[in-house]
């Protein structure tokens, strides 16, 4: 049986970085904050987006302030994600190959469920994902293990035959928590160094190497 895959989504699969900055900035500017670069934005990704909200928002602002942020970014997101949200260079026919080979493949992002879903199927239209989970209630964020012990039921597979590929040091994590693989990816939003300090499986810097190593 073929191992089972489960992606990461920001970061890993597409960037989206421009489309974030651009609502987080937008839903800040709005309501008179300050704005930030991408490469603030870039670390403030990763652990969904009352997250993102809250570390947009000014230092100390109140957990109202930070829903109405988060509320505002998702209202503009909702809008115009597309502008700014793509696959990296060579992620579709990578997944491709995948699925030809075999294996069960699986999303597992923190980004909010309903974007999420949009995103992977506008985005990798011809890739018949197994499951496409994102942030949602009922199922914690990563690092929690839930969404990913969900995927690998789905797949019928035991979690030492499954992996999870990601950029983010909470992608490890959630990996450790739930008994499977990991993959880092060094293209996304987390640095290489970080990432090898978390002990990852495999650390690989080139799309194309995912079906290699897997061989």
């Amino acid at each position: 049986m073929k191992q089972g895959l489960l992606f990461d989504l920001d970061g890993t699969l597409v960037d989206s970085l421009p489309g974030i900055t651009a609502s987080l900035n937008h839903a800040l500017s709005a309501m008179g904050f300050p704005t930030h670069g991408s490469l603030e934005v870039r670390r403030f990704i990763g652990n969904g987006s009352w997250m993102l909200a809250k570390r947009g928002a000014p230092q100390d602002a109140p957990d109202e302030v930070v829903a109405a942020i988060e509320l505002a970014f998702k209202a503009h997101y909702d809008l115009h994600w597309q502008g700014g949200t793509s696959p990296y260079p060579g992620v579709p026919e990578m997944l491709a190959e995948l699925h030809g080979k075999g294996h069960p493949m699986a999303v597992l992002s923190n980004k909010p469920h309903p974007f999420t879903t949009v995103i992977v199927g506008r985005l990798f239209p011809g890739i018949p994902f197994d499951a496409v989970v994102g942030q949602k209630e009922g199922i914690p964020h990563k690092p929690d293990p839930a969404g990913a012990l969900e995927i690998v039921r789905i797949f019928g597979l035991p979690p030492q035959d499954c992996m999870l590929v990601g950029d983010s040091t909470i992608d490890l994590e959630t990996a450790r928590n739930a008994g499977i693989r990991s993959v880092a990816v060094t293209w996304g939003y987390h640095d290489r160094a970080p990432l090898a300090e978390s002990g990852p499986g495999l650390i690989i810097d080139q799309v194309g190497e995912l079906p290699r190593v897997l061989e």
